[in-house]
């Protein structure tokens, strides 16, 4: 599992405002938090007015660090890559179906040899509601990136995320697109996420416990990579016990078996687990929550 850095995120306040000012230590804390990620995610908006030309400033401080480059200015990205030695190594954070940002990223996608990440959405589609409709966009990016040469294993692509508090059947549909996207193509592509849109709007201590479940379900769907709060060390850890399937606790063992039954095509109803025991209750109701087995609340740990 690819641990990509969130913590850079031009929707934060205070990490806009050290942007606009180049608060050098301000940002290289925020990197120091992200020494155990992969990559980091650089997530610069627009690029525009105080912003423009960010990279320049931005890329040196991240001292070789694998980078993410996020914006929705298409030409900012081109030109940060540029910036970058470990071009191969890096991420291109989005591409769309819409047809300009297609031709322009997935171009400098083939000549910078970086990785794509795709949305499976367009301007005109806007979020697809199920998982056949986001699938269908997948293909069309797909043919997109195969006539440009890009490989397989340098494509990502995000069924995107939606707030469980918000539409509660989307998380679902995040995880059926995840398992469509590994079972269709040969070689296999990459998926992706961001994991903190799972818990957006829903109350501050439900937030770690709801993206630790959600992570582990998407990773038994066969999620490959995940843009995640470099913080949440538990979050760290639980990814990579899923990796190395080595448990150091019952709770681990829990979420070893979730996994594995969306993997296996499972049933939630047949996992055992300790009732006696909160915190694996409280695991339980959330994957419940997440695969709309049971009706969200903020309050549903408490039923």
């Amino acid at each position: 599992m690819l641990l990509i850095g969130e913590n850079i995120h031009i929707i934060s306040k205070t990490v806009r405002k050290a942007l606009e000012n180049k608060d050098e230590n301000f940002i290289k804390n925020l990197i120091k938090i992200q020494e155990k990620m992969d990559c980091i995610d650089l997530n610069i908006g627009p690029a525009r007015g105080k912003l423009d030309k960010i990279f320049e400033w931005l890329v040196p401080l991240t001292n070789g660090k694998n980078i993410s480059f996020d914006s929705t200015n298409a030409e900012a990205i081109v030109q940060g890559l540029k910036l970058v030695q470990n071009s191969e190594n890096c991420f291109i954070n989005s591409t769309s179906n819409d047809l300009e940002r297609l031709e322009t990223l997935t171009d400098c996608a083939l000549s910078s040899k970086c990785n794509l990440i795709a949305l499976t959405m367009s301007n005109q589609t806007g979020i697809p509601k199920t998982a056949d409709e986001r699938l269908e966009i997948v293909f069309e990016i797909y043919e997109k990136c195969m006539e440009k040469g890009i490989e397989n294993n340098k494509i990502f692509f995000d069924p995107l995320i939606l707030p469980v508090q918000a539409d509660q059947l989307q998380s679902l549909e995040a995880l059926n697109t995840i398992k469509m996207i590994k079972e269709s193509f040969e070689p296999q592509v990459n998926t992706i996420i961001g994991l903190s849109n799972i818990s957006n709007g829903s109350p501050k201590h439900l937030r770690p416990l709801i993206n630790r479940v959600f992570g582990v379900l998407a990773y038994g769907a066969g999620l490959d990579a995940v843009i995640m709060d470099a913080k949440d060390e538990e979050l760290i850890r639980t990814f990579k016990i899923l990796d190395k399937k080595s448990p150091e606790s019952k709770i681990d063992e829990l979420y070893l078996n979730l996994s594995e039954m969306i993997k296996n095509f499972g049933s939630l109803e047949d996992i055992k687990f300790d009732k006696n025991n909160i915190d694996e209750q409280n695991i339980i109701k959330t994957a419940a929550v997440l695969l709309n087995k049971t009706i969200y609340s903020d309050s549903f740990t408490q039923v």
